[in-house]
């Protein structure tokens, strides 16, 4: 529900054939925002839009009527109008001259916080995430009012630009019971947010646009002395403020560890792995994708690990259906790179906002092989999906061996298999030969439990898939259950001509190795020949009926 927009009061200062088709025009409430530039004609920005205002060109006649209307500029180029939450920023040539203005239309709005209502109730601290214009400003308005008004709570703004309570001394009301102290430099704006802290005794502090590393370190010093904050700061998602150097330090930070010899065999990794540094200054994230979509990281420490060791996330995505009754509809999705959402389970909402519990048994059915791969630390704690588990995969401990290309195999074969770093959890141990014989501790432990270990010479993946088939196909003969659950597809393994597309693509192209293909029978062989001079790779056939193979040779450079 709009409570304020004040749009006239903007229109009353641009030039009168700029206003003019503004105030006709049916679709103002969906305005974003004005851009003036000298030289060209007047663009109104809507939602799904782009109007020109006019046929005649801005001057700089029209820019100075404007800029005498106006208040001063700060020093980040930003002039707002009394009692209203417009933001007005300056486009400067050289010379310092004003050549261009964005006039951007600011709005109250009531009903955009139901989204994560449960989350302010629980006393964390809360990011904001999310591209310019999406709304992390609106939303970080109303977010303030609520925990003043509804909460009771002690609420002092950090209003760097006057964009979240308006220009002038006096507050904009849309911010409720809530304090604002102004940001005189926003250079300074690190120290301020310090000094209302020692100063003014909030229990909340609401900062807007968090983007240098001395208010990311202030945000930290703020949080450590117990006070809950509320920020924002730009990009789309959980993983930009990671890439970010500026900013990660509001996630924990990040740091090159280097592993000892043993761990990085059981973790099949390399020695130098990225980690988190510290605890995140916010434990709870939300990227805000549009005004009713938003993704909920509950838990910015765990969301922050899986996204380090290159794994998908199960998150929370809150999509607003409707405003006045409340309605929020939940789904469970996951994440994977490239911002792409997968949804698992949909959750039709209540009036609160609060997502109604599941019980984990209830993703079974609909979970996919990957999403079952996030469920592993879930498993620990129920047996009944534990049970549910074994039925349809095969938990495999693997020693030596590089888990990402071990993980990329098994998505690309479809196997049902779920790699576990827990022992005691594991079907098989796929093992490198040579670490297997030196390791009598792994060697014990699998007798005892009697988990049966396959062992490959070398790190190439068709050593590895041709462990996999073995391994899939001994638990299919004695595990009748999982024989009858895995589809069709999911038995479909490696076939010649697929062997000899995954040697070329990760081996030959990339490590430069001459490579033997399996004896396969003529006809297979000539197929196998029509797919190497494709990639325009040179092979010979060598050998013996039955057991004529083909070599495949590298480019030479």
């Amino acid at each position: 529900m709009l409570l304020a927009d004040n749009l006239n009061q903007l229109l009353e200062i641009l030039p009168e054939f700029v206003s003019k088709p503004l105030r006709k025009d049916e679709a103002r409430t969906q305005l974003i925002e004005i851009v003036l530039d000298i030289g060209r004609r007047p663009e109104a920005r809507f939602a799904t839009e782009t109007k020109y205002l006019s046929y005649k060109t801005i001057t700089w006649q029209d820019i100075e009527y404007i800029l005498k209307r106006l208040g001063k500029f700060s020093g980040d180029n930003r002039a707002g109008i009394e009692k209203t939450l417009h933001r007005i920023s300056a486009l400067r040539n050289r010379s310092g001259g004003v050549i261009g203005l964005t006039c951007r239309i600011g709005r109250a709005v009531f009903g955009t916080v139901n989204i994560v209502c449960d989350l302010l109730e629980k006393q964390k601290s809360i990011l904001l995430l999310g591209r310019p214009g999406v709304g992390k400003t609106t939303a970080i308005r109303e977010i303030a009012r609520v925990l003043s008004d509804d909460l009771q709570k002690r609420v002092i703004i950090i209003d760097t630009s006057n964009e979240i309570a308006g220009d002038g001394n006096l507050p904009h009301p849309s911010i409720g019971k809530a304090r604002r102290m102004q940001v005189r430099n926003p250079q300074n704006q690190h120290q301020v947010m310090i000094e209302a802290v020692e100063n003014h005794m909030p229990e909340i502090i609401v900062i807007d646009e968090i983007g240098t590393e001395l208010e990311a370190a202030a945000a930290r010093t703020i949080a450590e002395r117990g006070v809950q904050l509320v920020g924002t700061a730009h990009g789309s998602a959980l993983d930009n403020l990671i890439k970010n150097p500026t900013l990660t330090d509001l996630i924990g930070g990040i740091q090159y560890v280097t592993l000892g010899d043993e761990e990085a065999r059981r973790r099949g990794s390399s020695k130098s792995i990225l980690e988190r540094k510290a605890p995140p200054t916010f434990e709870v994230a939300v990227e805000i994708h549009n005004p009713k979509t938003w993704v909920i990281h509950e838990n910015v420490e765990n969301s922050v690990d899986l996204l380090l060791q290159g794994h998908n996330l199960l998150l929370q995505k809150r999509e607003l259906v409707s405003s006045s009754n409340n309605v929020v509809k939940c789904t469970i999705s996951t994440f994977q790179k490239g911002g792409d959402f997968s949804t698992i389970v949909e959750n039709p909402t209540n009036k609160s906002g609060m997502q109604t519990k599941h019980k984990s048994l209830t993703l079974l059915p609909r979970l996919n092989h990957e999403d079952y791969l996030r469920t592993k630390k879930l498993s620990k704690n129920n047996s009944l999906l534990k049970k549910e588990l074994s039925k349809r995969f095969i938990f495999l401990y693997v020693y030596g061996i590089n888990s990402q290309d071990l993980r990329s195999l098994i998505k690309m074969l479809n196997l049902p298999i779920i790699l576990t770093r827990e022992l005691q959890y594991a079907d098989n141990v796929l093992a490198l030969s040579n670490l297997i014989k030196n390791n009598k501790k792994l060697r014990q432990i699998s007798i005892s439990r009697n988990i049966n270990i396959s062992t490959v010479t070398n790190n190439s993946l068709l050593s590895i898939a041709k462990a996999l088939k073995q391994i899939v196909t001994g638990n299919l003969q004695q595990n009748t259950t999982m024989k009858k659950n895995i589809t069709y597809a999911e038995l479909k393994l490696l076939t010649p001509l697929e062997e000899v597309q995954l040697v070329i693509e990760e081996i030959i192209v990339s490590q430069k190795q001459i490579i033997n293909l399996l004896p396969q029978p003529k006809s297979i062989r000539k197929l196998q020949h029509e797919i190497i001079s494709h990639y325009q790779l040179r092979s010979v056939t060598l050998g013996k009926e039955p057991q004529r193979y083909i070599r495949i040779y590298p480019v030479s450079n």
